[in-house]
């Protein structure tokens, strides 16, 4: 049985989730808690993404006092290598059929490879024809992956992708959509509703089991959809019913920096937390564009990510500003940061050295990637900790290289200090803020010759978490 019913005297949302960021509905919760016990009850081995599906059927009755609801399940990808587990939803496609023309091709090819690397031939032609032969036969997958919307339109994967991806750039880049694409549990259950004539209510993902060795997911946290796979097809599968606006539609509210010095050349700024560093896709107002307002021509010399509150250089001059990028690429510039994060580190101090990666199918995370990520350097120190049922820690944080997330990452990481920033949605919990502040930095003025150190006071109130001195 997929379709899995409940009671409950929660009112059903006004809209649908808006899957990329949002706070689960209540009745999503109820939801996840039943599919957890049938989780437990098959106990993979890995860790993995699972979504429920509210719905609501034709002939349900929902202004009565206490109403039956109906929920879908599904798992992103293989679930202990099988798509057929009855309690969840099927797949869009099924390409596992042993004796389906997928499976039969991909053992062809498989043959194929091994035929060439035994039988003497010209070795270019060799390594070519099986890649022409997986090529063609993804392609021949993602059209078999003929995704519905709520007006009841159908479309293949490569049109949803293509049309997406307008930009002759991006789709330069990203041609066809990548492996797996499809599979994720979004796309799944809407589409599983939609062809038994389901009206979706509201949605919501989340991490099962342990954590992926590259990245961060933390058990039993929700999680909103990956915008790199399924972004494309959700915008699609969406049409046609009424979605909470995205956050970033509503525009941010236009905060203002503080000025802690200026002269001629540069200004000193403390940026407060949620205040965008440079303009954002959907909205300008940010501190270089209030540095321009104030100072014409002032750039900014480097950024702090929308969350984090702290120091930022501005140039007024090209010569201030070209000096002073000279400096952060000499790395001769010095930044502290304050961090209160979950948990205790092993050591009072120490280094962490792990190489970060963007994620292109789910930007901005970063993942951990020994081979072809950036070097990445972090030196902490413990300042203050509360030994208590939930442990916090204040460190200081004096990064050595300046990768995207650096911190973050470095922090929550099991291989960093395994205690993430509070407040740090992306690879920890949500808080009323993201506890990270740029606190400090010492630089040589680029007209004076002279070093320059500026300090700004904690901008958290470290009270609530009971944070007391270390011995």
């Amino acid at each position: 049985m997929r379709l899995h019913h409940f009671s409950s005297d929660i009112p059903k949302p006004q809209r649908f989730t808006y899957p990329f960021c949002y706070e689960p509905h209540p009745l999503c919760i109820l939801a996840a808690e039943e599919v957890k016990r049938e989780i437990a009850r098959i106990a993979p081995k890995e860790g993995k993404m699972y979504g429920v599906l509210v719905v609501e059927e034709a002939a349900v009755d929902c202004k009565q006092p206490t109403t039956t609801y109906s929920f879908l399940a599904a798992y992103s990808g293989l679930l202990e290598g099988r798509n057929d587990w009855p309690y969840f939803v099927p797949p869009v496609f099924d390409a596992q059929d042993p004796n389906g023309y997928f499976k039969t091709k991909e053992r062809e090819i498989s043959a194929s490879v091994i035929s060439r690397t035994t039988v003497p031939t010209n070795h270019c032609t060799s390594a070519l024809i099986p890649q022409k032969m997986s090529q063609d036969l993804q392609l021949w997958l993602f059209h078999q992956y003929l995704m519905l919307n709520a007006k009841g339109e159908k479309r293949d994967l490569v049109d949803i992708w293509q049309d997406y991806h307008c930009s002759p750039r991006i789709r330069r880049r990203y041609p066809l959509p990548p492996g797996g694409t499809g599979d994720c549990c979004a796309p799944k259950l809407l589409q599983y509703a939609y062809l038994n004539g389901l009206k979706p209510l509201c949605m919501a993902e989340f991490w099962w089991g342990p954590s992926p060795k590259s990245d961060i997911r933390h058990h039993g946290q929700f999680y909103p959809a990956c915008r790199g796979k399924c972004k494309p097809i959700l915008t699609w599968m969406l049409q046609g019913l009424d979605v909470d606006l995205s956050p970033d539609a509503d525009g941010f509210p236009h905060m203002v920096p503080q000025v802690v010095y200026e002269d001629d050349a540069i200004a000193v700024i403390n940026k407060p937390s949620g205040m965008l560093s440079v303009p954002g896709r959907t909205e300008r107002h940010c501190v270089a564009t209030w540095a321009q307002e104030r100072w014409p021509g002032a750039m900014l010399v480097h950024r702090l990510d929308m969350l984090t509150s702290g120091i930022i250089l501005a140039a007024k001059t090209p010569e201030a500003y070209h000096a002073l990028q000279q400096q952060f690429l000499d790395h001769t510039v010095k930044k502290r940061y304050l961090a209160v994060v979950e948990g205790i580190p092993a050591q009072s101090h120490g280094v962490i050295d792990l190489p970060l990666l963007c994620d292109p199918m789910n930007r901005p995370r970063q993942v951990v990637d020994r081979e072809r990520g950036k070097r990445a350097i972090t030196e902490y120190r413990l300042l203050e900790s509360e030994k208590a049922t939930v442990n916090y820690s204040l460190l200081s944080l004096w990064p050595h290289t300046g990768r995207t997330h650096q911190l973050r990452m470095h922090c929550a990481h099991p291989d960093g200090l395994g205690c993430p920033i509070v407040g740090d949605e992306l690879y920890g919990t949500k808080a009323d803020r993201l506890y990270l502040q740029a606190q400090a930095i010492t630089f040589v003025h680029p007209t004076t010759g002279r070093k320059q150190h500026f300090e700004l006071p904690s901008d958290f109130d470290l009270s609530q978490f009971h944070i007391s001195n270390i011995n």
